[in-house]
């Protein structure tokens, strides 16, 4: 694994090279998107139906059969293994759990002059999740959607997920089952997104859309925003990992590796303070890459988007992370608590050596739908509010708008609006 040296004189320029390895290219398919999103706009389920032909390779012969029946997915819940189901039911709970802590309140303020001022939370009616399918199904990112919308009390929760050659993943049905999901469609890739956000004779249209997704997925996301929130764009998967001299090697290095083994797209930077792990750590890597079933992939991520930085001391150190701003940040040092006031960007942080990044993607609780590509400087984890709004409540009293108004009505004339201005004072008139 490459090891560089904030010392070496070329760092910048290889540093600027890391970074940009998180953008995602999505330049570069917007306009195959964009011509997917128009077709299912205009021709809905026919579209739909020719698109699932084309990608994932089977014939849809009624509109019916894109629909998977909720028999279908009780089934699948009776027939996994009895360890799997209870460890699906522990994950469930506690993701459910976490987010519960996440709900905003609705509330109402009392000023002394009579005015009534607040907040109106409410859920959205419907949400649509997109769920990875196939070969690449992730049971896990169907509880991490639904349930957040589940807390936040969506009466409604669509579901796409692709199906290639119409084979249907099993545990994932199960997992719609036990989150008891409204509906699940063999849908996949930017036609799914479209259907969600335009609706078609079969998939409503909703509100909102969360989920993972590949380059397609994350461009359509960006291209329907507006006509439907979403929750983020996100690109490949990244860890980042802050380690001193304490820090297990075997640990970084299976770490790093943990989301290497995702994709050959997938980031994975480690930066620490003493040579002797990184270059122990590499070693590591290389030792672990030999055992892996997705060895090809990890190798090509690991070669392509890895890197082990070599920092002076640990402050410099977290400069280089906060600029990184990664998906998932282990903190791999003697206090780890310590330096956790300094970390300003990361979507989820991992504290000491017992705390594994894939413990967050499964069983922790908090949301493993991340912000990628440094979009942890401004976008936060999936949360019970992406799947909720709010609403400003006022109530003047007579006289709070005598008292007030004058000034509203002030502020209105200096901008030109004067029926803005005139709304008010005809209420000032009328004492």
């Amino acid at each position: 694994m490459k090891i560089i040296n904030t010392k070496d004189t070329n760092f910048k320029s290889e540093f600027d090279s890391i970074l940009a390895r998180a953008k995602s290219d999505i330049k570069g398919v917007s306009s195959i998107v964009m011509n997917i999103i128009d077709e299912i706009v205009a021709e809905g389920n026919v579209a739909l139906k020719r698109h699932i032909e084309k990608f994932d390779k089977w014939e849809v012969k009624s509109d019916d059969e894109l629909l998977i029946s909720q028999e279908d997915m009780k089934k699948a819940y009776e027939n996994i293994d009895e360890k799997l189901r209870q460890a699906l039911h522990t994950a469930y709970d506690r993701i459910k759990a976490y987010h519960e802590k996440q709900l905003p309140k609705s509330w109402l303020d009392f000023e002394s002059n009579g005015t009534i001022l607040g907040q109106k939370v409410t859920p959205v009616d419907k949400a649509g999740l997109y769920i990875p399918g196939g070969k690449a199904a992730y049971p896990s990112s169907l509880l991490m959607n639904a349930v957040p919308a589940i807390v936040a009390g969506v009466k409604e929760i669509v579901v796409c997920t692709p199906t290639p050659n119409n084979e249907v993943n099993e545990l994932l049905l199960a997992a719609c089952h036990l989150c008891k999901v409204s509906k699940v469609y063999k849908v996949g890739g930017a036609s799914a997104i479209a259907a969600m956000a335009y609706g078609t004779q079969t998939i409503p249209k909703v509100d909102v859309i969360t989920g993972p997704g590949n380059i397609f997925v994350a461009t359509a996301k960006k291209l329907v925003f507006g006509e439907v929130n979403i929750d983020m764009i996100a690109g490949p998967s990244e860890i980042g990992i802050l380690a001193d001299a304490t820090a297990k090697p075997h640990y970084l290095a299976i770490d790093l590796l943990s989301q290497a083994e995702h994709d050959e797209m997938a980031s994975s930077i480690m930066i620490t303070t003493c040579d002797e792990i990184a270059e122990l750590t590499s070693r590591e890597v290389e030792e672990y890459l030999k055992t892996l079933s997705r060895e090809a992939i990890a190798r090509k991520s690991i070669d392509e988007r890895g890197a082990i930085i070599v920092a002076s001391n640990m402050e410099e150190a977290i400069e280089l992370m906060n600029e990184i701003a990664p998906e998932h940040l282990e903190v791999m040092t003697q206090n780890p608590f310590e330096l956790l006031p300094y970390i300003k960007h990361a979507g989820a942080i991992f504290l000491g050596e017992n705390t594994p990044e894939p413990i967050g993607d499964y069983i922790a609780g908090p949301n493993h739908t991340l912000p990628t590509g440094s979009t942890a400087k401004f976008y936060s984890p999936l949360n019970v509010e992406n799947f909720m709004k709010k609403s400003s409540i006022i109530n003047f009293s007579k006289n709070a708008i005598n008292e007030l108004g004058e000034a509203c009505a002030l502020l209105a004339d200096t901008e030109g609006l004067t029926a803005h201005a005139k709304s008010v004072r005809v209420r000032l008139e009328n004492k």
